[in-house]
């Protein structure tokens, strides 16, 4: 299919994005807590935790994740990268419309 690979990255973008609502929502939280509170694989959990981590949107501290205070800057970045994202979907819905 031509939009698989499109499908499964959005996928796991939006699992991120739920650990990461999650994480603000429960901070401190580690990932036992999360896993349990989102009822998915620890190993998920660590994987979104970790990527969340290395792209500055949250920090580990000996409690559990929690959102960086400067987090803003990062969310700005990301409500403007959906938006974009959501002008490509609308173009491609589109064109399949009229196929």
């Amino acid at each position: 299919m031509v939009l698989r690979k499109l499908r499964q990255e959005a996928e796991i973008a939006l699992r991120h994005l739920e650990v990461l609502q999650a994480v603000l929502d429960n901070q401190p939280i580690g990932i036992f807590k999360l896993a349990e509170l989102m009822d998915m694989p620890k190993h998920k959990i660590r994987y979104s935790l970790r990527v969340l981590e290395q792209s500055g949107i949250i920090e580990p501290t000996q409690y559990g994740a929690i959102v960086r205070d400067d987090a803003d800057r990062v969310f700005d970045n990301l409500k403007r990268e959906i938006k974009e994202i959501k002008e490509y979907v609308d173009r491609m819905d589109e064109i399949i419309q009229k196929l």
